[in-house]
C-alpha cells in the first residue's frame, strides 16, 4: 500500500517524535467561516489555547499535492488569504490531492487525516448533520458517517444549531455514534447551552471520555465519539433569541433555492449579518473552549 501524502509541520514532528498530546484542527473555519485577516487571527488564537491546555495543535489542509498536519506560519498565512479553497469532504479529498489545490478540511476530512497522522482528539466549533427539510431533500452531513467509521473523539459544541438537531440525534444513535455531553444532561445547541433535548450519555471529566475512547479501541468497535461541549455560560446566544434569526435566515435560503454544500456557509453569513456579529463572537468563544477540552482529552490518552 501506497504511504499517504502526508507533511508534518516541524511542531508536529517533534511532538510525534517525543509522544506529546496532539489536538487536531479543522481549517474550513479559516477559508470558508470568516474573511482575512479575522481568521488568520482566530486560527492562530485557537491553537494558542491549545498550547495553553497542554498539547500541540495540528491544524490541517491540503496543499500542494500534500495533506499538511500542522502549518507553519507561512502556510497559516497562505491558507487564511487562499481565494478559492475547496471546501473538503470525504468524496473530494483524493481528487483535490492529486489536482494539486489548496483544500480546507470539513469535520469529515479532518477526521480522516487526523486518523491518518496517528491523531486521536480533534477540536471543532460544530459539526454537521440533518438538513431541516432533509426528509425531501435527502441533505445529510458525512460527518455523521465519518464518525461512525473513524476512530477519533471530536469535540464540538453540539451540531450547528441551523440542523435539525432531534433528527441529527436519531442517525448518530442509528449509526453507533456515543454522543456525549460534557458537564451537563442536555444536548448543547453551539451558539446556545440548551437546546430541550436530552443527551444520549453525559461525563464530567476529560480523564472519562479518554478511558471510554480506549474502551472504544479495545472492544474493536468502529467510529469515533462526538463530545458535546457547551458553549460557556457568559457567551452564548439563548434559544429565545437565536431561534427567530435561525428561522428567518432558513426562510431566505429556501426563497433563494440555496442548496447542497452551499447552505450552511449562506445561513452563517446571514445569521452573522442579523445578530450584528454576536453569532461570529459566541462562535469564536466556543471554539477555544472546545480546543481547551480536547487538549485536555488529548493529555489523558
Amino acid at each position: 500500500m501506497t504511504t499517504p501524502p502526508l507533511a508534518f509541520s516541524p511542531d508536529v514532528a517533534a511532538a510525534r517524535a517525543s509522544g506529546l498530546p496532539l489536538v487536531a484542527l479543522e481549517s474550513t473555519i479559516i477559508t470558508h467561516g470568516m474573511p482575512y485577516p479575522q481568521n488568520l487571527e482566530t486560527a492562530r488564537r485557537v491553537e494558542a489555547e491549545v498550547r495553553a491546555a497542554g498539547a500541540v495543535p495540528a491544524t490541517i489542509a491540503v496543499m500542494g499535492g500534500k495533506i499538511h498536519i500542522g502549518l507553519d506560519d507561512a502556510n497559516l498565512e497562505a491558507l487564511a488569504r487562499a481565494p478559492d479553497a475547496m471546501k473538503l469532504s470525504r468524496a473530494d479529498l483524493a481528487a483535490c490531492l492529486v489536482s494539486g489545490r489548496t483544500g480546507a478540511t470539513t469535520v469529515a476530512a479532518t477526521m480522516i487525516c487526523s486518523h491518518l497522522a496517528g491523531i486521536g482528539v480533534f477540536a471543532t466549533g460544530g459539526i454537521g448533520g440533518v438538513h431541516r427539510g432533509a426528509e425531501t431533500s435527502f441533505d445529510i452531513s458525512a460527518d455523521l458517517h465519518e464518525l461512525a467509521q473513524t476512530p477519533v473523539t471530536v469535540v464540538a459544541a453540539g451540531a450547528k444549531a441551523i440542523l435539525d438537531l432531534p433528527k441529527t440525534l436519531e442517525v448518530l444513535e442509528t449509526l453507533g455514534v456515543p454522543v456525549i455531553a460534557f458537564g451537563q444532561g442536555e444536548f448543547p445547541a453551539f451558539w446556545s447551552r440548551s437546546s430541550g433535548l436530552r443527551a444520549p450519555l453525559r461525563m464530567d471529566s476529560a480523564g472519562e471520555i479518554a478511558a471510554a475512547h480506549r474502551m472504544r479501541r479495545t472492544l474493536g468497535l468502529d467510529g469515533g465519539q462526538l463530545v458535546a461541549n457547551p458553549i460557556p455560560t457568559g457567551d452564548e446566544i439563548t434559544r429565545d433569541v437565536i431561534d427567530p434569526v435561525i428561522e428567518a435566515a432558513l426562510a431566505e435560503a429556501a426563497a433563494q433555492g440555496i442548496a447542497s454544500k452551499a447552505v450552511t456557509p449562506f445561513l452563517l453569513q446571514r445569521i452573522f449579518e442579523m445578530t450584528a456579529g454576536r453569532s461570529l463572537t459566541a462562535n469564536i468563544a466556543l471554539v477555544l473552549n472546545n480546543a481547551r477540552l480536547a487538549a485536555a482529552i488529548a493529555r489523558a490518552l
